[in-house]
């Protein structure tokens, strides 16, 4: 599973920290929440990512129950990164659906899980950023190919095959067989001359 690099640390710099002062602690009682967000760091895999400073769409419903607070929706944005295979660039889009329960303090659910099982209400805000990095993680392709059919390079040269002339190919001896090779001198002609 991907981690953050700032997983385990309170950061209030994150920009996914959102302010639930409003919602109350009344079970049932409901916050929506629609806004562009801006992505500080790269969210996801090597060779897949949300981009840093990418626009992140956050369409949430945040949900006072008896033990937290429940954020479910969906989060949205562009990806970048490269083909597993022929290392070009590729881009697109992640949509994932994000359910999460941050624990109230002094709750019996914050006091039954240890602190990396389960998000925390702090100050009045939930920070969503490690529930969504770990739902990006999850969703990505771990070998992200620019097509299903992608060739990939070439294992001799390092041209990209997609782009190479048909039938690309290196002559080979068997190492083996390169001494006999050198011993019968060159190719014969088209003629049959040596």
């Amino acid at each position: 599973m991907a981690r953050h690099p700032n997983a385990g640390k309170r950061q209030r710099s994150s920009p996914f920290v959102v302010n639930i002062a409003r919602l109350g602690r009344r079970p049932g009682s409901m916050l929506s929440l629609r806004e562009q967000r801006c992505s500080v760091a790269s969210i996801g895999l090597d060779l897949m990512a949300i981009p840093a400073d990418a626009e992140v769409d956050l369409d949430l419903r945040i949900e006072s129950v008896s033990e937290g607070v429940l954020v479910t929706g969906s989060v949205s944005a562009p990806t970048a990164g490269e083909c597993a295979r022929c290392l070009r660039p590729i881009a697109g889009d992640i949509d994932i659906t994000l359910t999460e329960l941050f624990a109230y303090p002094d709750s019996a659910t914050d006091a039954t899980t240890d602190d990396d099982e389960i998000g925390r209400v702090v100050d009045d805000s939930v920070d969503l950023e490690q529930a969504i990095v770990d739902a990006i993680g999850l969703a990505l392709p771990l070998s992200p190919l620019c097509d299903p059919d992608c060739a990939g390079l070439c294992p001799d040269c390092g041209v990209v095959l997609a782009e190479a002339e048909p039938g690309h190919h290196h002559d080979k001896i068997d190492p083996r067989w390169a001494k006999l090779a050198e011993l019968a001198g060159p190719p014969a002609n088209d003629d049959g001359d040596r």
